[in-house]
């Protein structure tokens, strides 16, 4: 991986909260979080020309978004800032992940292009540096920088690697776009789950604590959730919303089970990554 170069397609790939707890909130607001981040074989993709010119120009916008606040443009223009690097860059982002889905498409393309452009333009920062940046972006950003499956803290930059089991995920998108701040909001939120250690967390175990919020507010997700239960009993919603997922020991009990969806559903079938596609990059 290494081997990248300015004619390479760089991965951006989705997460799943295999669980979500608040436990807690800071003074500043921020909520305090415990969750396990899964890595998924599903992406977008970015690709990358360089520029004499210093610009950073994003040559496929995303409708509705403005460039200056578009995450791929801010990160590019971060990692200039922090290391003095004059070169610039034409963004090109292949859009798979749905936004307001929860899956952290837009936090995992700012990732991505962090770590391509510190790569590409050889600006020499070390991960946990590209973390610290990651991190001004957005909570999850840290993480797809990070490149491990991981138990996280904090307000989602603390991480606890952990080694997890192959399953396929079978993956719901709902008709809803939720937004973050909408859950995180919600005065009914439940911010007081009991933190736990690391080491103490069990594959399968812990629940989703925005999930309640969700679907009250968002029928649609409410909908698919109570659906896909009736596959497996331990379907939950990944992030904030809007999409649920449950795991599968094999890919084809995935499929199995998508093949029962009521037609007009959007669903798609994803195996779980053992690291992220560009862990090794430096």
């Amino acid at each position: 991986m290494n081997r990248q170069t300015w004619d390479s397609a760089w991965p951006a790939p989705a997460k799943l909260n295999l669980f979500l707890h608040v436990v807690g909130r800071r003074d500043d607001g921020y909520h305090l979080l415990q969750t396990v981040f899964r890595f998924i074989d599903r992406a977008d993709t970015l690709r990358f020309a360089p520029r004499n010119d210093g610009d950073i120009v994003l040559a496929t916008p995303t409708p509705g978004v403005p460039a200056e606040s578009d995450l791929t443009v801010r990160a590019a223009r971060l990692l200039q800032a922090a290391t003095g690097c004059r070169q610039g860059a034409t963004i090109y982002l292949d859009k798979q992940l749905p936004m307001g889905g929860g899956l952290g498409g837009g936090s995992s393309d700012a990732a991505t292009v962090l770590l391509a452009l510190n790569h590409l333009w050889q600006t020499g920062l070390s991960r946990p540096q590209l973390e610290k940046l990651g991190l001004t972006l957005g909570a999850d950003v840290p993480v797809f920088v990070h490149g491990r499956n991981t138990f996280a803290e904090g307000i989602g930059e603390a991480f606890t690697d952990v080694e997890l089991p192959f399953e396929s995920y079978l993956v719901l998108h709902p008709d809803a776009h939720v937004p973050t701040a909408a859950i995180f909001g919600a005065p009914e939120l439940k911010r007081d789950t009991p933190a736990m250690h690391p080491r103490d967390w069990r594959h399968g175990t812990g629940h989703n604590d925005l999930e309640t919020v969700a679907c009250a507010k968002f029928p649609p997700v409410a909908a698919a959730l109570a659906w896909l239960k009736t596959k497996a009993p331990h379907a939950m919603m990944t992030g904030s919303g809007a999409c649920v997922f449950a795991g599968f020991a094999t890919h084809s009990e995935a499929e199995t089970a998508q093949a029962a969806l009521p037609g007009g559903v959007s669903a798609w079938v994803a195996d779980g990554l053992a690291e992220h596609p560009l862990a090794e990059i430096q």
